[in-house]
Formats: C-alpha cells, structure tokens, sequence
C-alpha cells in the first residue's frame, strides 16, 4: 500500500487576517557556522513560505541574510521572531534590535517566548540574551508585583504594527491564556500559541481550547525534538513501512490533518524538502497516532526549570 506524497502549500488565516503557511522552517538549534542561513536557503528554494526563529536562538543574523539573498520576495515570506525573556520590560526596544539582526523592516508574528520574565539588570553588562542566575545557581525570575507575562503583553499591544504585523504567545497553559484574557488591559488575542506538540505530547485539551478562541496552535519539536524520538516508535515506523513513506511524512501529516501549524526542522537540505511532502492518514492509523501517549505515556522533552514559576498547569 501507498499513498500520494504532495507538497503542502496550506495555509491558515490568523485572527489579524493574515494568512500563514501550514508548514514552516524551525530554526531552533540551527546555530552552526552557516547552519541557519544554509537551512532557510534550502528551504526557500524546496518550497517554504514560512521562516520561524527566535532572538535566543543565536541565529537571527543568518536567517535573515538568507532571507534577504534568497531572490525570494519578501512579502511571500512569512517571518516569526520571538520576544527574549530578558526584555519582557522592553519588547520595542527587543523588536527593533531582532530587526536589525534579521536585517528586515518588520516581522510578520512576534510571539512572547515563555510566560516568564527574567531579571535583566542580572545578566553580565552588556548582555541582553541569556539566562541570569542567582547565587543559588537558580535562574532569576521577576514575579509579582515587580513584573508577570501581562504586564508584558500590554506592552506587546502597543507594538507600531509597521514593525510586528500580528503577535502571540508561546509556552502558555490553558490557565496562563485565561489569566491573560482575564487581565484589565487585555485588548488583543494572540494569533498563536507555540508549544511543544508531537504524538507523545498531543495536548488535545489546550488545542481545542486555543482553537474556540480563535487562537492557532503551532507545534515546535514536532518529531519530539533533539534526535526525533518519535519517528522510533514502533507504531510510527509500521505505519511509515505500510505506506511507504518516511517516518518523518508520517508524523509531519498526522499534525497537517490536526489542523494546526507545524514547524519541522531540519540543516539536512534533502530532509527539508521531504518535510513538506504529506499525504492524508487513513483514519484508523491517525487515531492510532493519536491515542500513542496514552499507550506510550505523555513525554515532554522542554520543560526547563523556571522556578517559583510553574508553567505547564
């Protein structure tokens, strides 16, 4: 049996009205000599519309240069950058400087990293992106009443849209989202919601929580990150067999026919353009996928140590 791979061209309309292409180049860990500009070229060239990366990344400077050497116009491109947690008091000022690393004039999506602000008067002088410790060798963490995430959006509210044409957020629970929309000063939606999200991790409720509110869930690590766990289980790699397709198609169109954003990556030029070739699952092996962490128990691969702040509740 076999099925009929088509590069997936899909798009999604955010609640700004912008359309956002349903497959897109992750760029996170792709911070090798050239690694980031390589991956986006090759991407470009495959097919890709959407370009995701983030100011911690390291890799704004190669993204953009790619972008800008691609010949690729830059309206076609959908471009997501994200606000650091170190500059959650400042996100103009971190707009502009991720603009000037990216070598654009304006982003289309700008996303709130992780609900947690750090202490940027911490950090070693001069540096803004990091993680600032405290003597006990925790991270230091802004909470109440000296700074949260809500007072970061309202500042996100306020962004020139000329600069940041939709924002949102990333790493946020279903109670962190209602807490925002709760808060006085909360004016506008976020378009997405990036979060981990594979076959061990589905988040159904948080899906079909964000999608009642017109927020777009977008799945980052979405083969189970580093070394792509996922694409070794044996459920995955029968299904891949049967189809005669990768494992990678396998798991990449299982999240396409969720309905969401997805945000493969990938240096390896040939896997790139694999990962926008899908197909439509048969519905029992969909719901096979689906029902693995139940099976298989949930796995989440980035749950870093924010403490006093918990953020996956």
């Amino acid at each position: 049996m076999s099925v009929q791979l088509k590069q997936n061209n899909n798009t999604i309309k955010l609640n700004n009205g912008a359309s956002i292409h349903q497959i897109g180049l992750g760029t996170w860990r792709s911070v090798g000599e050239n690694d980031g500009y390589n991956a986006v070229i090759a991407a470009l060239k495959a097919g890709y519309r959407h370009i995701d990366t983030a100011a911690i990344y390291g890799n704004e400077g190669q993204v953009g240069k790619a972008i800008n050497d691609s010949g690729v116009p830059r309206e076609e491109i959908f471009v997501t950058t994200k606000l650091w947690s170190t500059q959650q008091q400042e996100p103009e000022v971190a707009l502009d400087e991720s603009l000037k690393r990216l070598g654009l004039d304006y982003v289309d999506l700008y996303l709130m990293h992780w609900p947690v602000p750090m202490n940027l008067a911490s950090m070693p002088k001069g540096e803004k992106l990091g993680f600032p410790m405290l003597p006990n060798g925790k991270r230091d963490i802004l909470t109440p009443p000296t700074w949260d995430f809500i007072k970061t959006w309202e500042l996100m509210q306020k962004l020139p849209k000329e600069k940041a044409r939709a924002i949102g957020v990333s790493n946020f629970s279903i109670n962190n989202l209602k807490d925002l929309m709760a808060s006085p000063n909360f004016k506008i939606t976020p378009a997405v919601n990036q979060v981990e999200l594979h076959p061990r991790l589905p988040q159904e409720e948080l899906v079909q929580w964000c999608t009642k509110q017109g927020i777009h869930m977008e799945a980052y690590s979405p083969l189970g990150s580093n070394d792509a766990p996922v694409l070794s289980e044996e459920l995955i790699l029968d299904i891949a067999k049967k189809l005669n397709v990768s494992p990678a198609q396998v798991v990449i169109s299982w999240h396409a026919q969720r309905g969401y954003i997805v945000l493969p990556k990938s240096v390896t030029p040939s896997r790139i353009e694999a990962n926008l070739q899908t197909f439509t699952l048969p519905e029992e092996d969909f719901q096979a996928i689906l029902n693995l962490s139940k099976t298989k128990g949930e796995l989440r691969v980035c749950n870093p140590d924010w403490s006093p702040i918990v953020c996956f509740v």
